[in-house]
């Protein structure tokens, strides 16, 4: 991954920007960042981790989070290490530890301290414990073995002797692969909740019903992940099954476990019924609507120059997601050397949905030159008021109105002086930025490497009424501490 030279040398900007550059599965191209942003900012670094915790979508920036103040100098960093690794899945407290040693160069005690009690608190919880097992069993036998931990009997029976109790799902997964009936296997994988991907790998044949044991012990998540594969063995042809799919979708839209954008995927993955693709479009929306409210008048711009068809795709997902959380005027335009106004239809007494934006932005299609300024034009002319801009791009404008000159006009005529948040898309221009911030714009960049599920995170910062602010949002988090680290009555 390429990184631009950053216009404005501010460590807790590059950190924020990060966020929509998180290369899935190759964390180490972001250790660089992590490390800048704690060894020149320690401070604003650790409460980063704690809002992003709270607020962030993806995963993979929460293990580098907890991976580095685990291996920082300063004690009240690893402490909070310690409690934030607690909340982690097996496989992210493999990874973590993984990058603290291939990385980050150390592992220092107070992290196998905390893999420790990590492992000794789901052993202390057998159904817990046998959970995460079915799933991660590799994980779970890679964190013991590296750190040295001596696992409890019914871990090394389980991990390592391969001799699971009769009392644990492991052991009823074996039961399962013998079972000679549909209704044998359905009944041991609804006692036993074993997990759609672990059942089937068993099981020769998947009869009805077994999927409809197997959807009954499947999370929502789990069943928005797997949509390709439920429709592939015919769970939507059968009237009995697809009312249990339809159950769980519907759960969905009130489970705060649900990824915002997973349901997405699920529809671009397979052709779905109309019936189901509206459960997942609507579950998208909740989760969106449920995470943070917009309340600064908002304009988006999209770039539909040549070769910026992602500029396009990108912006679509950035309209459903704003649309479905702003309380305040919203207003998106698309643009070459032209500006053009995208409206959208939505059901009378509710707020656009994502398939709403889908049929709006149909006929938009890349071509033409760049004047990023022609939309803001356009504006000034209708006086449309807004205080921040957010434009998808790849900031090479090459036709007038320049967007600084815009700016300038739109200033002066509506009495605002909006923030500008880029989103790169394809490229960057330096000159482009610094023409903006040489007339006191209030400019953020984001370089957006392809991953959608990242795309939430610019909400958070829409939503904040200022970049200062949302700092002093994140400030305000305390750093927690051990349970048995705090004092009683404290």
């Amino acid at each position: 991954m390429t990184q631009n030279p950053p216009v404005e040398l501010d460590v807790r900007v590059a950190i924020l920007n990060s966020f929509l550059t998180t290369p899935h599965r190759k964390i180490e191209e972001l250790a660089p960042l992590h490390a800048s942003a704690l060894a020149n900012d320690p401070l604003f670094y650790s409460r980063l981790a704690l809002w992003y915790f709270a607020k962030g979508e993806v995963r993979d920036h929460k293990l580098l989070f907890v991976a580095h103040l685990a291996t920082s100098e300063y004690p009240e960093f690893r402490e909070a290490a310690w409690v934030l690794l607690q909340k982690l899945a097996p496989y992210e407290v493999s990874r973590a530890l993984d990058h603290t040693k291939k990385v980050i160069g150390k592992t220092p005690r107070s992290f196998k301290g905390a893999v420790a009690h990590y492992l000794q608190t789901r052993e202390n919880n057998p159904r817990q414990f046998d959970g995460a097992a079915m799933r991660a069993r590799n994980d779970l036998k890679h964190l013991y073995a590296s750190l040295r931990i001596k696992p409890g009997p019914r871990a090394q029976a389980i991990l390592f002797d391969e001799q699971p109790p009769t009392d644990s799902p492991l052991y009823s997964l074996k039961q399962l692969a013998k079972a000679s009936s549909a209704e044998e296997q359905a009944r041991i994988i609804i006692e036993h909740k074993i997990p759609y991907t672990t059942a089937v790998g068993a099981l020769k044949n998947v009869t009805p019903v077994v999927l409809v044991a197997l959807i009954e012990s499947m999370s929502p998540q789990e069943v928005i992940n797997n949509m390709a594969a439920l429709k592939k063995r015919g769970a939507l042809d059968n009237p009995e099954v697809k009312a249990l799919v339809d159950q769980k979708l519907e759960a969905a839209k009130t489970d705060k476990r649900v990824s915002t954008l997973k349901a997405k995927k699920a529809l671009t993955a397979t052709k779905l019924d109309a019936e189901t693709e509206k459960a997942l479009t609507e579950i998208m929306d909740q989760r969106v609507a449920s995470k943070v409210e917009i309340k600064r008048p908002t304009a988006l711009f999209v770039d539909k120059s040549s070769s910026m068809s992602q500029s396009i795709e990108v912006s679509k997902q950035l309209a459903g997601l704003i649309s479905a959380v702003t309380t305040a005027d919203f207003y998106v335009y698309a643009f070459d050397t032209a500006a053009f106004e995208i409206t959208v239809n939505a059901p009378e007494g509710k707020r656009p949905a994502l398939s709403d934006w889908e049929k709006s932005f149909q006929f938009i299609k890349a071509n033409g030159s760049t004047s990023i300024g022609v939309s803001l034009a356009q504006m000034t002319k209708k006086r449309q008021y807004v205080e921040q801009i957010l434009i998808v791009t790849d900031e090479g404008e090459n036709s007038s109105p320049l967007l600084a000159d815009a700016w300038i006009a739109y200033r002066e005529a509506m009495k605002a002086a909006p923030s500008v948040v880029v989103v790169q898309v394809g490229g960057y221009y330096d000159r482009f930025a610094q023409s903006l911030m040489d007339r006191g714009v209030e400019l953020t960049r984001y370089r957006f490497d392809g991953d959608y599920y990242s795309l939430p995170n610019v909400l958070e910062l829409l939503a904040q009424p200022s970049r200062a602010e949302l700092v002093e949002v994140i400030m305000g988090y305390e750093l927690p501490r051990r349970p048995d680290l705090v004092p009683q009555g404290a």
